[in-house]
């Protein structure tokens, strides 16, 4: 290691225009929030320190360089942004991931330079890391290191969140809840079909159940629901009350809620065996309440959850699971699927895609799943202009070999010749607000013969020359002759 070199620590800290992505997603996921205290430990310049101040949060920071005078607090959310790997000193590093620990009362994140591209060779190697042009450390961890590095120094279960973002709970039941809300798929309250009078005397009573059973899937236990007195007063338990929507509701809508949250749990169930599973005491009581609903008890439940995750080691199963798949685009090696799509998939496809973005957590900005038919691997597509690009183009990708959890990142912004997408519509579902419009666009194609020449077209070059030699342009999803 060469003793000369004096790192300039503070040169890594970076001049936001925005909130950080670490500190982002804690605000997308209720992490953070008007109840809770926010404390950036490093805060360099103090950009998110500002800016969760500006949301109306309580926030406050402290920085070794630019804020040594400001107090070092303890906070119900506490960021380590991008801090461990620019400390050179590897005890130091290991003793200030440990300060803001302690300083946590409820939620610690963590982020820090994840190796995805192999760095430059010409950068000079420092005791675990590199030195930058600019004088300062980086260390660069693999995903899979960096929650091996938390969890053994804090002695917890970090919970990956994005690429190189970790999110490390005081509470175990909060945890698994947050965990659990990943899988959870959207659904929407049935509509009023039918005009009942006794449904519309006491409609403003009953929305509240009706929207309880929307998000859980099943009617609630005594204490769960804040308007529970005024519903049992009127009418002396919740299936009697429940009865009164059935008649105003199709019922095959709320029995289909009731399914589709029974394999969020599967697919939620099935992804805890990879970690320590939890206790069913460890978990928290409304997802104790919906497992001993929908399953009986927690043994069941995770026995079937297991059989799903182990049938995806038999050979073929994948693939026969992509080829019975009414949702997606089909071709020889793949299937692809709009993000959205994917918790309309069959669990065995959820669990899939699971068992890769359980060590990277969500992949921002990602557009489509591909599923690889005849290997172990899960790539995550980029398509930035996918809603208003007719035929948008490549502009990055992440794949993942399910086999080795190594990570390969592939940047196609700059390409010339970017590949690109045709038959939108066959990516996503029909209830996708667009879908209609794709489909559309796809019939005109059609018609006209420009999706003829598959191998030839796939590329914005080649779809140009094909536009070109059929005297067509294409605006606004519209076919428009020359």
């Amino acid at each position: 290691m060469p003793e000369t070199v004096e790192i300039e620590r503070h040169r890594a800290a970076i001049a936001r225009t925005e909130i950080s992505r670490p500190v982002r997603l804690a605000i997308e996921w209720a992490i953070l929030n008007q109840d809770t205290s926010f404390f950036d430990y490093g805060c360099g310049y103090g950009g998110d320190v500002q800016r969760v101040a500006n949301l109306g949060y309580h926030s406050s920071g402290w920085d070794p360089y630019y804020y040594p005078d400001e107090p070092i607090n303890a906070a119900d959310v506490v960021n380590l942004g991008y801090i461990l790997n620019v400390i050179e000193d590897i005890a130091e590093r290991r003793q200030s991931l440990i300060q803001a620990w302690e300083l946590t009362r409820k939620v610690l994140i963590v982020a820090a330079q994840v190796l995805i591209n192999a760095p430059s060779k010409a950068q000079l190697a420092y005791s675990d890391g590199i030195v930058t042009s600019r004088n300062t450390f980086q260390k660069y961890y693999e995903q899979e290191e960096l929650k091996k590095y938390i969890d053994e120094v804090l002695n917890v279960d970090a919970v990956p969140v994005a690429l190189g973002v970790y999110f490390v709970f005081r509470d175990e039941a909060e945890k698994e809840s947050f965990k659990a809300i990943r899988f959870f798929s959207r659904t929407s309250t049935p509509r009023i079909r039918i005009p009942v009078k006794r449904f519309e005397d006491y409609q403003e009573q009953l929305q509240p159940l009706m929207e309880f059973f929307t998000k859980r899937g099943r009617l609630p236990v005594k204490g769960e629901l804040a308007t529970e007195q005024e519903l049992l007063t009127e009418f002396g338990n919740f299936r009697r009350a429940f009865n009164v929507i059935l008649q105003a509701t199709d019922e095959a809508e709320w029995d289909a809620i009731a399914y589709r949250r029974s394999l969020d749990i599967q697919v939620y169930l099935a992804l805890t065996h990879f970690d320590q599973r939890p206790k069913f005491s460890q978990l928290a009581p409304e997802m104790r309440h919906d497992i001993k609903a929908f399953f009986g008890s927690y043994e069941e439940a995770c026995e079937v959850a297991d059989q799903k995750l182990f049938s995806l080691g038999k050979p073929g199963i994948v693939k026969t699971a992509c080829d019975k798949s009414k949702i997606g685009k089909h071709t020889r090696g793949a299937l692809y699927v709009h993000v959205t799509a994917l918790a309309a998939l069959d669990p065995l496809l959820r669990i899939y895609e699971g068992c890769a973005s359980r060590t990277i957590g969500r992949v921002d900005g990602a557009t489509l799943i591909k599923y690889y038919i005849d290997q172990p691997q899960i790539s995550y597509l980029f398509y930035p202009e996918f809603d208003t690009d007719p035929h948008p183009a490549l502009a990055a990708s992440i794949n993942i070999d399910l086999k080795t959890l190594h990570i390969t990142h592939r940047d196609y912004s700059n390409r010339e010749n970017p590949p690109v997408l045709h038959r939108k519509e066959t990516f996503v579902t029909p209830s996708y607000h667009l879908h209609e419009q794709f489909a559309q666009l796809t019939k005109q194609e059609e018609e006209l013969g420009l999706l003829q020449q598959k191998t030839e077209i796939g590329t914005r070059e080649g779809w140009h020359k094909c536009l070109a030699a059929h005297g067509v342009e294409i605006r606004d999803h519209q076919v428009y002759r020359l």
